[in-house]
């Protein structure tokens, strides 16, 4: 009888491979961070800062509980960011029309003014690599990326980012 042996990964899913691209994802992300969070710090703001004014800016009207549900961080971690956000005038919370115990968050002048500068880089270099890249390439990232999503999540995502 003939051994029947169990064929190799293709060379993009052996180990090496993985490792390496986890390690890129790190570096892309220490280097895609690094120009907000110089325009962070000057304000004493961090990384959850950013996420905040990024969805609410993305998302006007938005609740409190869907932010909770896209960030999944704490009630006690929002409202620590939050808080500061409203007070330094980035977020205003208005009461929602049908029920007034919502929170709904909208940026203010101010705030699409920071979000703004804080994406302004960020589309630069997202640009940038994806021209250099290609469409095929392009195509191609988006679905790794889409893949790297909790598959009970990829569809809730699509619709948000599709929605232009």
């Amino acid at each position: 009888m003939a051994d029947i042996k169990t064929a190799p990964p293709p060379s993009f899913l052996r180990e090496a491979e993985l490792r390496q691209a986890i390690e890129l994802l790190f570096y892309a992300y220490r280097d895609f961070t690094s120009d907000p969070d110089a325009i962070l710090a000057s304000y004493h703001f961090g990384r959850a800062h950013h996420r905040v004014i990024h969805f609410v800016g993305r998302n006007p009207g938005m609740t409190v509980s869907e932010l909770l549900a896209i960030l999944r961080i704490t009630k006690q971690s929002l409202a620590r960011v939050l808080g500061q956000l409203v007070r330094r005038g980035f977020i205003e919370q208005r009461h929602g029309q049908r029920d007034r115990r919502q929170r709904l968050l909208y940026l203010t002048a101010k705030g699409t003014e920071l979000e703004r500068a804080l994406s302004q880089p960020q589309r630069g270099r997202v640009a940038r690599a994806f021209r250099d890249a290609g469409p095929e390439a392009v195509a191609g990232y988006r679905k790794v990326l889409l893949g790297l999503i909790e598959p009970s999540e990829r569809e809730k995502v699509l619709r948000s980012i599709l929605r232009e």
